[in-house]
């Protein structure tokens, strides 16, 4: 039974069971303390914890998740993959166990001709909480299970949360029995490798609170309802019901695992290692190709840097395997080809997809040269210190900036017989993690715990007036200051303000929040941003500048009318921007991120080169042609089904509601998914002037551009500066670009006769250095200072010259000079000292660290410096004392 079957015949079981089919949210999390959706149940956490009222009292959905904290026993197991798919069922208040227990049996059990799995029921087993006597009750009870194949276990393996504070509880788990030939007997508390957990059900009735591992927290109370929800891992069940011995064999991922094989010209199941390495190349893959399909790309930090370390042990499987060639564009085809029957937005999406892929592959290849030389250099320098562990430093620098897996440095560190400091590196990858999690979460929250709004979003949804009006009467439902609600807030304090309704725009959607005041009887609070801190519920930040504001107190909200013209031109330029792109590149120039405040507008787009000046030039002309047409501007609602069919476009990562409402631009020409305000008509947005264009990770670029009267201002700048330099230069406008590069070149010309007069005077002074040179044991040491010189290539030059000059000599010369106030030295050695151990980049190194900097090179000459001047005799003696070393 292929996967894709197997996914059809859960959704069409549940949905006869009353269960509102929910498409898969984006593998991006809107919860900021989340990179990833990391569970079937993620998108649904707000209902279960009553953060938000459920639209639908029973759900089904099969989720797209990635977790990568196991990455490392990717390949090794039949039970670890980065993505996976959850099939999950899930009841708000409505049924709870026995009901769930029930669904579950039938669905495994029931026969293939009704629409289920037809498991044999004689190779199932099910665990329970330890204290679960209700749910071995209705085991018994529904499915008539020995007690012998019913397992009591502890809080570490059957009590589900999702590793933070929010929704937990007991679950039970169901296994399935591979067989004798898989392991020992004695049901899943003896081998989880021959019983397999294929579904758990989460009897989510608790909230957890803070606490580490899957044991070690305090459970805070009892949810407003008793929830259900359970999630059936799709990939472990393809491979029971194919017949294939693990999830990197079953239909989705097993052609990108042979390809592997055969572009390597390894057979599988021939070499363990080959084996898991192969694995790894066929489960990354896929998971790359559905994280930029959803709109990641490879970046340093967060989830682009996940997606960097997939593609890039992708790179290192394949290297390991014997290809060294690029071959993304072979494996994400297959692997494009082998998902598209579940995921047929992939085939739309290819062109850009492949293009971030290839990309950073390209990268990759490139960087592993030079990040190879630092890595050599580093392991050097560990043996020559006499130890036997490169720093967590070290190897974190390798990571960040020259995007080496960690596995990558162990390996190489391992083969120059030498250990990493792993700990060491987790730590500041951990604190790397957290300060993205924290930034994210401060933005959104502004550091409030979730749980405070609850109340407040059982009261409705907050209306949103600001598309017809600019002001609204509202009253306040809520007050929150530092981070706990409160019946009141005094003059000078900050404090979030809950209403009914409201005319400010909420930051969303790429546009940043409107400003304004809230006013009433004797009030006047100033909006400092503006939030949606839970679906449906819009917070403002305040300050309150006059008066005591108080619950149920009578308000009005009044935006800056100023402030919306731009927040609408910049919104609405954005809009044009990215039509402009896709006439002008193609339809697969599409946006993968953006912000728009008034004046400004950035766009993140899908493409993999540089732009020229000339293209630059066209869809500027495109974008303020489509303003001067005076284009209709028009928003309307429909469902998310009739967009699609409509053909507009909707943006990566964003989660959209059944109902969403569609801006067009000039009909056709321009027409997405979009919340934000907008003008009534394109001649209304001005003028677009592109200021930048720049890379934000492979297959990503960016550009940046001036709205309204921010572009013309900047216009007007620029004029006022082209006026100043031709009565400077004594020249016509038009003549302005052939007198200043004659001008310069001019200057150049007086350059270089002004440096070789200072190098031929610097010439001159080589005897006096070398006369008055020391003799450190057999070597002869020459120091020369040279005060202010211009460039590092004067330091070299002079310290090549002497070297030359003592050039049948055992001798080191350092040249040290001020270069815009800041030390800098050469360090040369002769053959003679090279022979005897004095290596310039070592000692390079030594006299760096001591003027507050950094440094390196061959053992002939290298070059460094620092920033404290004062130093430079201490530094000198530094290389003197290494010498006699």
């Amino acid at each position: 039974m292929q996967t894709a079957e197997i996914r059809r015949r859960w959704l069409d079981f549940f949905e006869s069971k009353g269960h509102t089919v929910v498409p898969s949210a984006s593998l991006i999390s809107e919860d900021p303390s989340l990179l990833f959706t990391v569970a079937g149940m993620v998108p649904f956490i707000p209902y279960m914890s009553g953060l938000v009222p459920a639209p639908y009292s029973r759900a089904t959905s099969v989720q797209k998740c990635v977790r990568t904290l196991d990455i490392e026993e990717v390949g090794k197991t039949t039970r670890h993959g980065t993505f996976f798919q959850m099939n999950g069922n899930f009841s708000f208040g409505d049924y709870f166990k026995k009901e769930a227990i029930a669904y579950a049996w039938e669905f495994l059990t029931g026969s293939k001709d009704s629409g289920c799995l037809g498991l044999d029921p004689q190779l199932l087993w099910v665990t329970v909480f330890q204290d679960d006597d209700e749910s071995i009750g209705i085991w018994r009870e529904v499915a008539d299970i020995p007690m012998e194949r019913i397992q009591r276990r502890g809080m570490k393996d059957n009590y589900w949360s999702t590793g933070q504070p929010g929704p937990a509880g007991p679950c039970s788990e169901i296994y399935y029995d591979r067989g004798p030939a898989y392991g020992r007997e004695g049901g899943p508390e003896a081998d989880e490798d021959r019983y397999i957990e294929i579904w758990n059900l989460v009897f989510m009735q608790y909230e957890r609170g803070e606490g580490t591992g899957k044991d070690s927290f305090e459970i805070l109370g009892e949810l407003p309802k008793k929830n259900i929800d359970t999630g059936m891992g799709l990939e472990r069940v393809a491979f029971l019901m194919q017949g294939v011995e693990n999830l990197y064999e079953i239909d989705q991922v097993r052609p990108v695992l042979d390809l592997a094989a055969k572009l390597s010209g390894k057979t599988y199941g021939a070499s363990v290692e080959d084996d898991v390495r192969m694995r790894v190349v066929a489960d990354h893959v896929r998971s790359a190709l559905m994280l930029i399909g959803d709109g990641v790309t490879p970046a340093n930090d967060g989830r682009g840097y996940v997606l960097r370390r997939l593609l890039r042990r992708t790179v290192r499987s394949m290297r390991l395997l014997g290809v060294e060639r690029p071959v993304f564009t072979e494996l994400f085809t297959a692997s494009k080809d082998a998902m598209k029957a579940a995921y047929p937005e992939l085939e739309a999406e290819f062109d850009r997809i492949l293009r971030a892929a290839v990309g950073e592959e390209e990268t990759f290849l490139r960087t592993l040269t030079a990040g190879t030389v630092f890595l050599d250099q580093a392991l050097a320098d560990v043996k020559a210190a006499k130890s036997t562990q490169l720093t967590g430093d070290a190897a974190f620098l390798l990571h960040d900036t020259y995007g080496f897996p960690i596995d990558l440095t162990l390996e190489i560190a391992e083969e120059a017989g030498l250990t990493v400091d792993r700990d060491g590196f987790k730590l500041l990858m951990a604190e790397q993690r957290d300060r993205a999690k924290a930034d994210a979460r401060e933005k959104k929250l502004g550091g409030t715990d979730l749980s405070v709004y609850s109340d407040f979003r059982a009261k409705g949804v907050t209306k949103f007036t600001g598309y017809e009006s600019l002001e609204t009467d509202a009253k306040v439902l809520g007050l929150i200051v530092d981070g706990k609600d409160t019946k009141s807030a005094a003059q000078g304090q900050i404090a979030e303000v809950i209403l009914d309704e409201t005319s400010f725009y909420a930051e969303s959607g790429g546009q940043d929040s409107d400003a304004g005041l809230i006013i009433g009887d004797g009030i006047e609070l100033e909006v400092l941003d503006v939030q949606k801190p839970v679906k449906g519920l819009i917070s403002h930040k305040v300050l309150v500048r006059k008066g005591s504001i108080s619950i149920d107190q009578k308000v009005s909200t009044r935006v800056d009318a100023e402030w919306r013209v731009g927040a609408r031109q910049a919104h609405s330029g954005t809009h044009i921007v990215h039509a402009a792109l896709r006439e002008v590149l193609g339809p697969t120039a599409l946006q993968s991120g953006s912000y728009n405040k008034p004046g400004y507008l950035r766009l993140d787009f899908a493409w993999g080169q540089a732009l020229s000046a000339e293209t630059k030039s066209e869809i500027e002309e495109v974008s303020n042609l489509a303003i001067r047409k005076d284009l209709a501007v028009t928003a309307q609602f429909m469902t998310l089904p009739e967009a699609k069919k409509w053909g507009a476009v909707a943006l990566f990562g964003e989660t959209y509601d059944e109902s969403v409402r569609v801006v067009e631009i000039g009909g056709p020409w321009s027409r997405e998914l979009c919340g934000g305000t907008h003008v009534d008509h394109s001649s209304q947005i001005g003028m677009i002037s592109l200021i930048g264009e720049s890379s934000v990770g492979s297959g990503s670029r960016r550009v940046e551009a001036l709205v309204g009267i921010e572009a013309f201002r900047a216009f007007a700048a620029e004029r006022a500066l082209v006026a100043r330099l031709t009565e400077v230069l004594k020249s016509p406008k038009e003549q302005l670009e052939e007198r200043l590069t004659s001008t310069i070149e001019d200057l150049k010309l007086a350059q270089r006769k002004l440096a070789a007069l200072q190098a031929g005077q610097l010439a001159t002074r080589i005897p006096e250095f070398v006369s008055a040179a020391q003799q450190i044991g057999s070597t002869k040491f020459i120091a020369a200072e040279l005060g202010e010189v211009g460039s590092v290539d004067d330091l070299r030059t002079f310290a090549s010259s002497i070297r030359e000059k003592v050039s049948s000599e055992n001798a080191v010369a350092a040249v040290l000079g001020i270069i815009d106030a800041k030390p800098m030295l050469v360090i040369a050695t002769t053959e003679s000292a090279r022979a005897t151990g004095a290596k310039a980049g070592a000692l390079v190194r030594i006299a760096s660290a001591i003027l507050g900097g950094g440094g390196g090179g061959k053992d002939d000459i290298a070059q460094g410096g620092g920033s404290d001047a004062s130093k430079i005799a201490e530094a000198i003696s530094a290389v003197k004392e290494a010498l006699s070393a």
